[in-house]
């Protein structure tokens, strides 16, 4: 079998992980599931799209398949040709279609053309079909509130608190997808993001937020971060107004606006384990200082906490790791 038969093969099981169905153009049937990914499909002077995609009876997004060894680098004008040629016959939630995929089967790039400044960004494995049915109806875009967040009221917070979050919501608005924050240990750094949560929550329309720390007694700290935290816009407490879970077993609460939880059982959980027992959180390898893995731990896709699971993650503690990595 050629390079590109064997990705093919690897693609058409990762959509189907991802809730995809993947069918013959010859032997379309659009509604046989609340996602189709029609192979081949011929777009009018540009070509056969490798998989349009089709969510809940629409066209929503494309996907450009390539051998493993291949470079992605430049294919998403290749997606963007095909975006831009849907026949006017084909059912679709806009025109051009709105999202691009490209992958080789272990790497995959994804492009929401509604974002403002869209660009391509790889991604672990390919979203859902309702999350892309979600996102063709979103009146805002995340990464476009983010331009737009009001000003903060800033009483009660010291001005290091004051500095980072400005910063933290100037780097986002700017399209960084990764920031840091550095604050001395006792300057009120969990403060500082547990108020920033707030801000994306409210006013960025972020769905979930995941707070990761390394030891469970972290965990329980952060808890009450939350639970002490007065809104300055309407005077409830983070957890009167939105729901804050603390992980205690292996399970997402679907009404969670926050889950705090530690790495151990987070990678527990993407392992697909039904159960974590508790001690098993009680410490970081950080302060074992045993020697280092080669690389990072293996995480394969698990279908029950698909890639849209959250829209932002804090790691607490960023330089420490449950792996000494």
């Amino acid at each position: 079998m050629e390079p590109e038969g064997r990705a093919r093969e690897k693609i058409d099981r990762q959509l189907e992980e991802c809730g995809w169905q993947v069918q013959s153009r010859d032997e379309l049937n659009i509604y046989a599931s609340k996602g189709v990914a029609a192979r081949e499909f011929a777009m009018p002077g540009v070509g056969e799209a490798d998989y349009l995609l089709y969510a809940d009876g629409k066209a929503a997004g494309v996907v450009e398949a390539k051998p493993e060894d291949w470079t992605l680098k430049g294919v998403e004008l290749q997606s963007g040709g095909y975006m831009a040629a849907l026949p006017e016959h084909v059912p679709a939630y806009r025109r051009p279609l709105p999202f691009g995929c490209e992958t080789t089967s272990t790497v995959t790039q994804f492009t929401n053309a509604l974002e403002p400044e869209a660009r391509s960004r790889e991604v672990f494995a390919f979203h859902r079909p309702e999350e892309l049915v979600r996102l063709a109806r979103q009146k805002t875009p995340v990464r476009e509130a983010l331009k737009t967040l009001p000003p903060f009221e800033t009483e009660g917070l010291w001005p290091a608190q004051v500095e980072a979050i400005e910063n933290l919501e100037r780097s986002l608005a700017e399209g960084r997808p990764r920031s840091l924050i550095q604050m001395a240990t006792g300057s009120g750094k969990t403060f500082t993001a547990v108020s920033a949560a707030y801000r994306l929550i409210k006013f960025a329309d972020a769905r979930r937020v995941l707070f990761l720390v390394d030891c469970r007694n972290l965990g329980t700290q952060t808890l009450t971060e939350f639970q002490q935290y007065v809104s300055p816009y309407n005077g409830y407490s983070f957890t009167e107004e939105y729901n804050v879970q603390h992980l205690r077993s292996n399970r997402i609460d679907a009404a969670s606006r926050v889950v705090i939880t530690t790495v151990q059982r987070l990678y527990s959980m993407l392992k697909g384990e039904e159960e974590f027992e508790e001690e098993r959180e009680e410490g970081s390898m950080f302060e074992a200082r045993a020697g280092l893995e080669s690389g990072p731990m293996p995480v394969a896709y698990n279908p029950r906490i698909p890639i849209e699971t959250f829209d932002f993650i804090v790691v607490d503690e960023c330089h420490r790791s449950i792996y000494n990595l």
